[in-house]
């Protein structure tokens, strides 16, 4: 096992004590050690009684913290919804390239424009279907964040 990742908790069943070494939580199934044995765990998700309020958790109820729920990301400003009518910038740089006109017929994910921020080129794209109604940027325009690059019928 890896001792960088690996996790130790002493754990007793039955008034026997056992020290018990797993690595990776997550993964399935688990591979631990239990008094130095080595050990292939299966975990399947079962349906979970609540104790009655005035029982004390287990100790196996608080030997491992829950889960980790995965953090969620914003949307970012030039993904807005399909009812969006500007695409804004997302980020501070200079217009590089303009692929549309006003009266284009675009399709979601259909690049817009480039921006260039810190020397990397950033595509825009379109975050819906639609025909272009205006572009409210030049070639080589600096822009800000939230500026109005495209702006939808």
């Amino acid at each position: 096992m890896d001792s960088i990742s690996k996790r130790r908790v002493k754990v007793t069943v039955n008034d026997k004590p056992f020290l018990v070494e797993v690595n990776d939580l997550s993964a399935s199934p688990l591979n631990v050690k239990v008094n130095g044995q080595s050990y292939v765990v299966n975990i399947e998700t079962a349906a979970v009684e609540k104790a009655p309020a005035d029982e004390s958790p287990t100790a196996l109820d608080t030997a491992l913290p829950p889960a980790p729920t995965p953090a969620k990301t914003p949307p970012s400003a030039n993904h807005a919804g399909a009812s969006e009518k500007e695409v804004k910038a997302p980020m501070p740089g200079h217009i590089i390239e303009i692929a549309v006109k006003p009266g284009d017929e675009v399709s979601a994910g259909q690049t817009l424009c480039l921006l260039e921020a810190m020397k990397m080129k950033n595509a825009i794209r379109s975050p819906r279907n639609g025909v272009i109604a205006g572009i409210k940027i030049t070639l080589g325009q600096p822009v800000t964040y939230g500026d109005i690059l495209v702006a939808f019928e």
